[in-house]
């Protein structure tokens, strides 16, 4: 199994209320994404950090293997999720991949 986490940081130029939206887009777009990418196991997005964060969205998945982690980077669905509500909103992605 591999845990695939990243912590994004959306960009300063939006208010509250667009961060909010924002944030929701990203949840519901890749929590859909369950049972549609092969070797997908488990998918959660937070986003409803403490004041003491320093990010606004947490993924936290995990995949069957480190091959099905490299197929869901290039999934279609998870590309298209991706670029209409995830790229366009974030200015800081950082990733840890690893085995459990």
């Amino acid at each position: 199994m591999v845990k695939h986490v990243i912590l994004w940081t959306l960009k300063d130029e939006y208010t509250a209320e667009e961060k909010a939206r924002i944030k929701e887009g990203i949840k519901t777009g890749l929590e859909g994404l369950k049972g549609k990418v092969p070797g997908l196991v488990e998918i959660k997005v937070y986003t409803n950090g403490l004041e003491t964060s320093n990010a606004d969205v947490m993924l936290d998945s995990t995949l069957e293997s480190f091959e099905a982690l490299k197929g869901y980077a290039v999934h279609p669905d998870h590309v298209a999720v991706a670029d209409s509500a995830v790229r366009p909103y974030t200015k800081i992605r950082s990733c840890l991949d690893f085995e459990v």
